[in-house]
């Protein structure tokens, strides 16, 4: 085949810059609209309200496809049956059509309903029927993303993703200043219309993403003509597979969706008994669109990651490989924890000053950022164990994770946000992710007798994160007296990332396992 298979190392890095691109594009109109006139964390609250709704359906027909179609596709690549794979793919890609439809009719029809009636927030109806199409799009794009995934290609998916971000962002801005000056600043329209661009940039990544499949025909049916190992299987049993795989991933995103749906629907609610509702609305906004946004910017980063780790443990487990197995399950907890140790340590040091550089507008929150960012940490290290469960078969385990973990945060919301306000559901999201992860790593040792390297795990990363730290808080107050606080906050930030990254290389932390 001309077009040779990705290593391990490359797909990640393709996946890691793309979700690097798609995050500095992505923050780039969540900029502009908190700091939007007429906007602001009210027009974040109806913004994201209608966009959590949204996401709560989308998990149903697309969130968790993807790696379920990966690693039921590497499975048949391991064992060289290419036909089997495709098949995967073709009965997938339909199924999830349909779905996706479902999907996508349901959110446009009850859009006026699921706005006044649960949300108690009438103007995010506008933004519901306007983002009702991205589900299908979205539901058909994910399987395409994991046919190419399972099949060691992760550059097209990352290609795909950067194209929707890049649209949504060029859109987003280009329609709400269009919006803006017809309306003089109508929050709601504006909101609305913003999600809109949503549901252009997901139509446009799929376009892309299905025009390389075709253009890649000619060679997947040479690696058809190729296929050993092919049983052929009925399509009801086929299918049977796939929703075995994608239900329990689904269910669990949808858990983790559903947790932020937890304080769409009490937040609100219960602030606005001890303060004006408008400004109960603002709390939310300013969790959801400023606080949430900073806190999932280093968990996003740690998606290449599981997204290559799902297929490439499931082909070890295809092989019976259990030496490289342990390697790889050892090489992505490592990296993850390389990722959370820096991210919540910066966030908690650098929490004003983050806030004062990129919401100048809108900066308050950075006790509650500081709040949040402990959640980042267990957020993480739960992400790829989730991810190691599932490529090693255990994907019910995440699942029950989430469930508990989704109806400690509702209590906890319940009883905190009452005294300690927007603090109690911060409080709330780091009780449930501590949950979780509890949970999903003591069943992860308990299927597999992995031998954690403690010097490596977790005393190297809090040694290198440790000396970062010290080394930004000293920095920071020496640069901010020879420059502006928001240059000394972009050189410090940047200074620090040089210095971890330089104590990575020196403890020798990262080792890429083979495939």
């Amino acid at each position: 085949m001309k077009n040779k298979k990705e290593t391990i190392a490359k797909g990640i890095i393709s996946l890691l810059f793309s979700q690097v691109l798609i995050k500095i594009v992505g923050l780039a109109y969540k900029l502009y609209l908190t700091n939007k006139e007429g906007f602001g964390d009210k027009g974040n609250a109806i913004y994201s309200s209608g966009f959590q709704i949204y996401a709560l359906l989308l998990t149903f027909s697309s969130t968790g496809v993807p790696n379920a179609i990966a690693k039921l596709v590497s499975e048949r690549v391991a064992i060289g049956d290419n036909k089997g794979a495709h098949r995967i793919f073709k009965i997938a890609f339909f199924t999830f059509a349909f779905f996706g439809l479902i999907g996508t009719i349901l959110l446009f029809v009850g859009a006026e309903t699921i706005a006044t009636k649960w949300l108690e927030i009438p103007e995010a109806k506008y933004c519901l029927v306007m983002l009702s199409p991205s589900i299908f799009f979205v539901s058909i794009t994910s399987v395409l993303r994991g046919y190419f995934n399972g099949r060691q290609n992760l550059s097209v998916m990352a290609r795909s993703q950067t194209i929707e971000q890049i649209c949504k962002t060029i859109f987003t801005i280009l329609f709400v200043e269009i919006i803006a000056n017809i309306s003089n600043n109508n929050t709601v329209l504006m909101a609305g219309i913003a999600n809109f661009a949503t549901t252009i940039a997901t139509g446009a990544s799929f376009i892309y993403i299905y025009e390389y499949y075709r253009s890649r025909r000619k060679e997947i049916a040479q690696d058809i003509s190729q296929s050993v190992n092919y049983i052929p299987t009925r399509v009801r049993k086929t299918l049977k597979k796939i929703l075995k795989e994608s239900i329990p991933i689904s269910i669990t995103a949808l858990m983790s969706s559903f947790n932020k749906n937890i304080d769409l629907f009490t937040i609100v609610r219960i602030l606005k008994k001890y303060m004006d509702e408008n400004e109960a609305k603002i709390q939310y906004g300013m969790l959801s669109g400023k606080i949430d946004t900073l806190c999932l910017l280093p968990i996003s980063l740690n998606v290449p990651f599981v997204t290559g780790m799902v297929p490439t443990i499931a082909k070890s487990i295809a092989r019976n490989d259990i030496e490289q197995l342990e390697k790889k399950i050892n090489f992505f907890l490592k990296v993850t924890i390389l990722i959370a140790f820096p991210s919540t340590v910066g966030l908690i040091i650098f929490a004003k000053p983050i806030l004062i550089l990129l919401f100048p507008n809108a900066s308050n929150g950075d006790m509650l950022l500081k709040i949040n960012s402990i959640s980042v940490f267990f957020a993480l290290i739960s992400q790829t164990v989730n991810g190691i469960l599932q490529g090693i078969g255990k994907n019910k385990i995440p699942m029950f994770a989430f469930f508990v973990g989704m109806i400690f945060k509702f209590f906890t919301n319940i009883v905190l946000i009452k005294y300690f306000g927007i603090n109690g559901a911060a409080i709330g999201n780091i009780v449930c992710n501590f949950v979780v992860f509890t949970i999903v790593f003591y069943e992860l040792r308990k299927y597999i007798r992995i031998k954690i390297n403690l010097k490596e795990l977790i005393f190297k990363p809090i040694l290198a994160t440790f000396v970062m730290g010290i080394s930004s808080i000293y920095l920071f107050f020496a640069l901010n007296r020879i420059f502006l606080y928001k240059m000394a906050t972009i050189l410090t930030i940047s200074i620090a990332i040089a210095i971890y990254l330089i104590l990575i290389c020196f403890l020798k932390l990262v080792k890429v396992p083979k495939q």
